[in-house]
């Protein structure tokens, strides 16, 4: 590994170690925390679940007999899943699991 591979490392590893502490550093115990931040803490993790389904069913195409079927099956597990155990990682792996069987055994 050359020298340059290492501070690229280092320089990553800074800037995450950073990011992680900032907010304790900002809003330390005494600090109240403004209540812009508190509603961001709310609402983000949504928003970014909504644009991780959108980015992952912009691919489907309406054409053909097999168009979008493995997609919308692995949507409907997740969907299920999570109605059932109310568990983001089962749901997760179970639609995963779900996707994976249907392109590479089913329609591979």
């Amino acid at each position: 590994m050359n020298l340059h591979s290492v501070l690229i490392v280092a320089v990553v590893a800074i800037v995450t170690i950073a990011l992680r502490f900032l907010p304790f550093l900002i809003f330390g115990e005494k600090r109240k925390i403004p209540e812009v931040i508190l509603y961001l803490g709310k609402v983000l993790p949504y928003a970014i679940m909504g644009m991780l389904v959108i980015y992952c069913l912009r691919g489907i195409t309406t054409g053909g007999a097999e168009a979008g079927i493995a997609q919308m099956i692995a949507c409907a597990v997740v969907v299920v899943l999570h109605l059932w155990k109310r568990n983001t990682l089962i749901s997760i792996i179970g639609g995963t699991a779900v996707y994976m069987v249907l392109v590479q055994v089913i329609l591979g």
